[in-house]
Protein backbone atom coordinates (compact mmCIF):
# COMPACT_ATOMS: atom_id res chain seq x y z
CA UNK A 1 0.00 0.00 0.00
CA UNK A 2 0.75 3.55 -1.05
CA UNK A 3 1.27 6.16 1.35
CA UNK A 4 -1.57 8.18 0.45
CA UNK A 5 -4.98 9.91 1.36
CA UNK A 6 -8.24 10.99 -0.49
CA UNK A 7 -10.03 14.37 -0.38
CA UNK A 8 -12.56 16.44 -1.65
CA UNK A 9 -11.80 17.68 -5.40
CA UNK A 10 -10.55 21.81 -5.85
CA UNK A 11 -11.16 23.77 -8.57
CA UNK A 12 -7.45 23.48 -9.52
CA UNK A 13 -7.43 19.72 -10.13
CA UNK A 14 -9.90 19.49 -12.97
CA UNK A 15 -6.91 19.68 -15.20
CA UNK A 16 -5.27 16.60 -13.35
CA UNK A 17 -8.52 14.74 -13.17
CA UNK A 18 -8.96 15.64 -16.98
CA UNK A 19 -5.04 13.78 -17.27
CA UNK A 20 -5.59 11.06 -15.63
CA UNK A 21 -9.02 10.55 -17.19
CA UNK A 22 -8.01 10.47 -20.76
CA UNK A 23 -4.94 8.64 -19.70
CA UNK A 24 -7.08 5.80 -17.76
CA UNK A 25 -8.70 5.36 -20.93
CA UNK A 26 -6.79 5.81 -23.58
CA UNK A 27 -4.92 2.56 -21.34
CA UNK A 28 -8.29 0.62 -20.03
CA UNK A 29 -10.44 1.43 -23.28
CA UNK A 30 -8.42 1.32 -26.19
CA UNK A 31 -9.93 -2.02 -27.07
CA UNK A 32 -13.16 -1.67 -26.60
CA UNK A 33 -14.04 2.66 -27.94
CA UNK A 34 -13.23 3.19 -31.51
CA UNK A 35 -9.87 4.98 -32.19
CA UNK A 36 -10.99 8.32 -32.87
CA UNK A 37 -13.02 8.85 -30.27
CA UNK A 38 -10.27 8.61 -27.34
CA UNK A 39 -7.85 10.15 -30.30
CA UNK A 40 -10.31 13.07 -30.39
CA UNK A 41 -10.54 13.71 -26.48
CA UNK A 42 -8.95 16.45 -25.39
CA UNK A 43 -7.49 17.05 -21.76
CA UNK A 44 -9.54 20.75 -22.08
CA UNK A 45 -12.45 19.38 -23.01
CA UNK A 46 -12.78 17.25 -20.13
CA UNK A 47 -11.33 19.99 -17.57
CA UNK A 48 -14.19 21.87 -18.40
CA UNK A 49 -16.84 19.37 -17.73
CA UNK A 50 -14.77 18.82 -14.24
CA UNK A 51 -14.79 22.30 -13.68
CA UNK A 52 -18.23 22.69 -13.74
CA UNK A 53 -19.04 19.41 -11.41
CA UNK A 54 -16.62 20.34 -8.88
CA UNK A 55 -17.81 24.13 -8.58
CA UNK A 56 -21.44 23.62 -9.90
CA UNK A 57 -22.44 20.38 -8.59
CA UNK A 58 -26.69 19.65 -8.98
CA UNK A 59 -26.73 18.99 -5.61
CA UNK A 60 -24.99 19.08 -2.15
CA UNK A 61 -24.77 15.02 -2.20
CA UNK A 62 -22.99 15.50 -5.82
CA UNK A 63 -18.98 14.97 -5.28
CA UNK A 64 -15.83 14.61 -6.46
CA UNK A 65 -12.99 13.35 -4.62
CA UNK A 66 -9.25 12.83 -5.91
CA UNK A 67 -6.61 10.59 -4.10
CA UNK A 68 -3.59 11.49 -3.57
CA UNK A 69 0.23 9.64 -3.31
CA UNK A 70 2.31 11.28 -0.98
CA UNK A 71 6.19 10.81 -1.69
CA UNK A 72 9.25 12.57 0.16
CA UNK A 73 9.64 15.61 -2.04
CA UNK A 74 5.83 16.05 -3.73
CA UNK A 75 2.31 14.73 -3.46
CA UNK A 76 0.24 13.56 -6.55
CA UNK A 77 -3.04 13.13 -8.14
CA UNK A 78 -3.78 9.40 -8.89
CA UNK A 79 -6.89 8.99 -9.29
CA UNK A 80 -10.56 10.24 -8.87
CA UNK A 81 -14.24 9.33 -7.81
CA UNK A 82 -17.47 11.19 -8.95
CA UNK A 83 -20.54 10.28 -7.31
CA UNK A 84 -24.28 11.49 -6.62
CA UNK A 85 -27.75 10.25 -6.41
CA UNK A 86 -28.91 7.67 -8.73
CA UNK A 87 -30.45 9.81 -11.30
CA UNK A 88 -31.61 8.66 -15.11
CA UNK A 89 -27.80 8.09 -15.78
CA UNK A 90 -27.78 5.39 -13.27
CA UNK A 91 -30.17 3.56 -14.89
CA UNK A 92 -31.11 0.75 -17.61
CA UNK A 93 -33.39 1.41 -20.40
CA UNK A 94 -36.52 1.75 -19.76
CA UNK A 95 -35.93 1.61 -16.15
CA UNK A 96 -38.19 3.26 -13.12
CA UNK A 97 -36.24 5.76 -11.05
CA UNK A 98 -34.18 4.12 -8.11
CA UNK A 99 -35.09 4.75 -4.92
CA UNK A 100 -33.88 7.95 -3.12
CA UNK A 101 -31.99 5.86 -0.93
CA UNK A 102 -29.48 4.46 -3.59
CA UNK A 103 -26.34 6.31 -4.89
CA UNK A 104 -24.34 6.29 -8.07
CA UNK A 105 -20.56 5.86 -8.78
CA UNK A 106 -21.06 7.56 -12.19
CA UNK A 107 -16.83 7.94 -12.57
CA UNK A 108 -13.93 5.81 -10.35
CA UNK A 109 -10.28 5.70 -12.14
CA UNK A 110 -6.98 5.15 -10.67
CA UNK A 111 -4.26 5.66 -13.23
CA UNK A 112 -3.01 2.10 -14.45
CA UNK A 113 0.57 3.11 -13.78
CA UNK A 114 -0.33 3.73 -9.83
CA UNK A 115 -3.00 0.82 -9.68
CA UNK A 116 -2.48 -1.82 -7.26
CA UNK A 117 -1.55 0.85 -4.55
CA UNK A 118 -4.35 1.19 -2.26
CA UNK A 119 -5.83 4.44 -3.73
CA UNK A 120 -9.03 2.56 -5.38
CA UNK A 121 -9.61 1.36 -1.91
CA UNK A 122 -9.19 4.36 -0.41
CA UNK A 123 -11.70 6.34 -3.19
CA UNK A 124 -14.21 3.82 -2.45
CA UNK A 125 -13.99 3.66 1.33
CA UNK A 126 -14.16 7.69 1.22
CA UNK A 127 -16.98 7.61 -1.06
CA UNK A 128 -19.45 5.18 0.96
CA UNK A 129 -18.43 7.31 4.03
CA UNK A 130 -20.05 10.31 2.20
CA UNK A 131 -22.94 8.27 1.45
CA UNK A 132 -23.77 7.26 4.82
CA UNK A 133 -23.96 10.38 5.80
CA UNK A 134 -25.82 11.24 3.18
CA UNK A 135 -28.67 9.06 4.32
CA UNK A 136 -28.04 6.58 1.31
CA UNK A 137 -27.95 2.93 1.86
CA UNK A 138 -27.32 1.46 -1.02
CA UNK A 139 -25.42 2.55 -4.37
CA UNK A 140 -25.41 1.17 -8.08
CA UNK A 141 -22.33 1.59 -10.79
CA UNK A 142 -21.86 0.53 -14.41
CA UNK A 143 -18.99 -1.19 -15.51
CA UNK A 144 -17.95 -1.95 -19.03
CA UNK A 145 -18.31 -5.62 -20.03
CA UNK A 146 -15.03 -5.93 -21.46
CA UNK A 147 -13.58 -3.95 -17.84
CA UNK A 148 -12.65 -7.54 -15.45
CA UNK A 149 -10.55 -5.29 -13.36
CA UNK A 150 -13.62 -2.83 -12.36
CA UNK A 151 -16.01 -5.55 -11.83
CA UNK A 152 -12.93 -7.85 -9.69
CA UNK A 153 -12.27 -4.66 -7.76
CA UNK A 154 -16.25 -3.93 -7.00
CA UNK A 155 -16.96 -7.58 -6.57
CA UNK A 156 -14.02 -7.78 -3.95
CA UNK A 157 -15.43 -5.22 -2.35
CA UNK A 158 -19.06 -6.87 -2.09
CA UNK A 159 -20.42 -5.31 -4.96
CA UNK A 160 -22.88 -8.04 -6.89
CA UNK A 161 -24.58 -7.39 -10.51
CA UNK A 162 -27.96 -6.67 -10.19
CA UNK A 163 -29.34 -8.05 -13.46
CA UNK A 164 -29.21 -4.73 -15.37
CA UNK A 165 -27.80 -4.11 -18.85
CA UNK A 166 -27.30 -1.60 -21.01
CA UNK A 167 -24.96 -0.63 -24.47
CA UNK A 168 -23.57 2.47 -24.63
CA UNK A 169 -23.41 3.70 -28.39
CA UNK A 170 -20.32 4.96 -29.25
CA UNK A 171 -20.04 6.49 -32.42
CA UNK A 172 -21.92 4.08 -33.74
CA UNK A 173 -20.60 1.14 -31.88
CA UNK A 174 -22.20 -0.58 -29.07
CA UNK A 175 -19.90 -1.00 -25.80
CA UNK A 176 -21.75 -3.48 -23.43
CA UNK A 177 -22.26 -2.53 -19.43
CA UNK A 178 -23.33 -4.16 -16.87
CA UNK A 179 -24.87 -2.53 -13.32
CA UNK A 180 -23.29 -3.70 -10.21
CA UNK A 181 -24.71 -2.72 -6.77
CA UNK A 182 -24.20 -2.99 -2.97
CA UNK A 183 -26.14 -2.04 0.00
CA UNK A 184 -24.72 -1.11 3.21
CA UNK A 185 -26.41 0.13 6.94
CA UNK A 186 -26.88 3.38 7.41
CA UNK A 187 -24.51 6.06 9.57
CA UNK A 188 -25.23 5.56 13.08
Amino acid sequence: MALGYVRPARPEDAGEIARIQLATWRTAYRRMFPPHVLTNLTEDYLARGWTEAITEPPSPRHRVLVAIEQAESATTAVGFAATGPADEQALAPEEKPLPDSVASVTELLVEPRWGRRGHGSRLLAAVVDMWRADGFTGAVAWAYDQDPAMKKFLGATGWEPDGAARALDVDDMLVPQVRLHVAFPPAD
